[in-house]
Order: C-alpha cells, then structure tokens, then sequence
C-alpha cells in the first residue's frame, strides 16, 4: 500500500496551508449540512455567525432566538417560569427542528452543547465549531450584557468559572476549534472557513483527481519496481 504522507491530498493540503479557502468552495462542500457554532455566552458566535453566514451566503439563524420565537416570551421569562430542565428540553426540540432546515449557520446557546442528544443531531446534520474564548474575555464581555439567566447571581465570575470547568471538556468534542479573542470579527470568519476546510471531506472532483493521481502514483511505484526486478 502507497503512503499517504506524500500523497496528492496530502501534498495540496500542505500547500494551502495557511491561505483562506474561498468561500463558494467550503458552501458547496458543506452541501445540505449546517455550520453548527458551539460555545460558551459572551464567545461570539451570534456576531461572528452572522458575518460566516454572509460569506458563506447562507441564513444566519439564532437557536436563542428561535426559542423565543417558539414560546412567545424571553429565556429569562422562560427560566423564571419554568426552570432549566423546561427549557433546556425546548432547546433540544427547537435546534433538532432547526436542523432539518439546512444549510445555514447556526448559532446555539451555551449549554445546548451538553445535551447528548443535540450532540448526535448536529453530526448528523451539520458540521460543529467551538468558538473557545478565555476566561478574562468572556468574562468582560458577558458583564456589558445583564441578561443572562444563569448569571443572574451575585458572584458572576465564581459561575462563568464553573460552567467554564464544566462545558470546556464537552465542547472539545466539536468537529474544529477557533480561538475567539478580541480581533476582528473577518479574523475569526477567516479561522472558522480554514477549520472547516481541514475537516470537511473533499469536493467531488477533488476527490476524483486525487484518486486519478494516486492510481497514476500506484503505476508509477508498480513500473519501476519491475523495472528494477528486470534489469
């Protein structure tokens, strides 16, 4: 068996390395599936999702949104009314709803990540990226914003730092990571298409030529091995 190491994939994947794929590639390799933006509040994945969405030309959808949509009033009101377990079971149905509607990007609540099942559907149907912000920055984002049900507590910080050692090791299981910092939102988009391009499959006719040259490849190492068995 050929090496894959310096295989014609391998040798363009190397080459590229480093260069923003073009946006029209990594849509119509992602077909019917959806861009799935995980991670903690405050990580920027409803502002950097609307700019994927638009150089993708895809809908930016909101799930956070579409929960209040769903149930007529806010999450705060959801959670003040009915508790977590309540919502978090509508998160559940709304995003798995949300998921048949693809492609678009799709941007989830902070805990929606945690939900075994949620987790299953977005593999089934999108591709996932963890927006992996700091501590510090998460932190000096989410005070500018009171309107976060499970920070609505005195000590914010020692509760961002919990759910921070809680969720962090469950996001790690997304399909790709980019780090979200304080750089502009083109930044992030740039990471999240070159992420996607590393774990994307290949488009048709790139998967065709790379298989075209990897017989030709097979050939060549079968002709010059008779050759040397022959002289």
């Amino acid at each position: 068996m050929p090496s894959t190491r310096n295989s014609p994939r391998s040798a363009r994947r190397k080459a590229q390395r480093g260069r923003v794929p073009e946006p029209a590639e990594i849509r119509a390799r992602l077909g019917d599936r959806s861009a799935v933006l995980i991670g903690m509040m405050g990580a920027g994945k409803s502002s950097v999702g609307r700019r994927l969405a638009a150089r993708l030309g895809l809908p930016f959808v909101d799930a956070d949104t579409e929960i209040e949509a769903a149930a007529g009033c806010s999450i705060s009101e959801i959670f003040e009314q009915h508790g977590e377990a309540y919502f978090r079971d509508g998160e559940r149905k709304v995003i798995a709803r949300l998921l048949e509607d693809g492609p678009q990007v799709l941007a989830t609540g902070g805990g929606a990540w945690m939900n075994e099942t949620t987790r299953e559907n977005i593999a089934a149907h999108g591709v996932s990226v963890w927006l992996n912000a700091d501590l510090d920055v998460l932190l000096r984002r989410v005070k500018r914003r009171g309107n976060r049900p499970l920070l609505k507590v005195e000590d914010i910080d020692s509760t961002l730092r919990r759910l921070v050692g809680e969720r962090y090791p469950v996001y790690a299981l997304a399909d790709a990571a980019v780090h979200s910092r304080d750089v502009p939102h083109d930044v992030v988009v740039n990471e999240i298409l070159a992420a996607l391009d590393r774990c994307l499959p290949p488009a048709a006719d790139e998967a065709a030529s790379d298989e075209s040259a990897g017989d030709q490849s097979v050939s060549d190492e079968t002709t010059g091995d008779d050759t040397r068995m022959t002289s």
